[in-house]
């Protein structure tokens, strides 16, 4: 699009240091952040667009850096765009709901095989207990805390981080011997 190209040549003039080469940018791409902005916040009330755009202008300003020359410019303020979006949105806690197809290309395969160092994991975990798999599984790979892990498997949250640090040091031990 020849606006693109605009925008590209405003923008590398204004991260070259021309002020008012930024000045132009800003007003130019403005009507088209505002438009973005209403599609894109359309559950929220029409008053925080402005804030909304008032945000991502800054953003702009300050994120303007990390702008690629090589790349378009059009996707990069829409990105910029959407996550001010989002911000509101959660700072409001209003639910945003998304259509899955916009995610289609990015969500894994139902029966996606595991990835290697998934399988790994799994490969290391077998070496040991299945008290002490299940305490690392949960902390190290699902996130629990060890009180949380711990009751899990029925043990008390000392009890838990004690037997988890047995666990890993086997499992260090076990690592160190494969690197031989």
């Amino acid at each position: 699009m020849p606006q693109d190209d605009d925008w590209e040549a405003l923008l590398a003039r204004a991260n070259d240091g021309d002020g008012a080469a930024f000045a132009r940018f800003l007003r130019a791409v403005t009507p088209t952040l505002r438009a973005v902005i209403r599609r894109r916040g359309d559950g929220l009330p029409p008053d925080l667009h402005e804030d909304i755009l008032q945000e991502v202008l800054l953003a702009i300003h300050l994120k303007r850096q990390t702008w690629r020359r090589d790349a378009p410019v059009r996707p990069w303020l829409y990105a910029l765009a959407r996550y001010k979006v989002v911000d509101v949105f959660r700072r409001h806690g209003v639910a945003l709901t998304l259509p899955i197809e916009d995610f289609a290309e990015v969500l894994p395969e139902e029966n996606a095989a595991l990835p290697l160092s998934q399988r790994d994991a799994e490969v290391m975990l077998a070496m040991i207990d299945t008290r002490s798999a299940r305490l690392v599984r949960a902390v190290a790979l699902d996130g629990m805390s060890a009180e949380e892990a711990g009751e899990t498997v029925g043990l008390t949250a000392g009890a838990a981080r004690v037997a988890l640090h047995r666990a890993m040091r086997r499992l260090s031990e076990f690592a160190e011997r494969m690197m031989r």
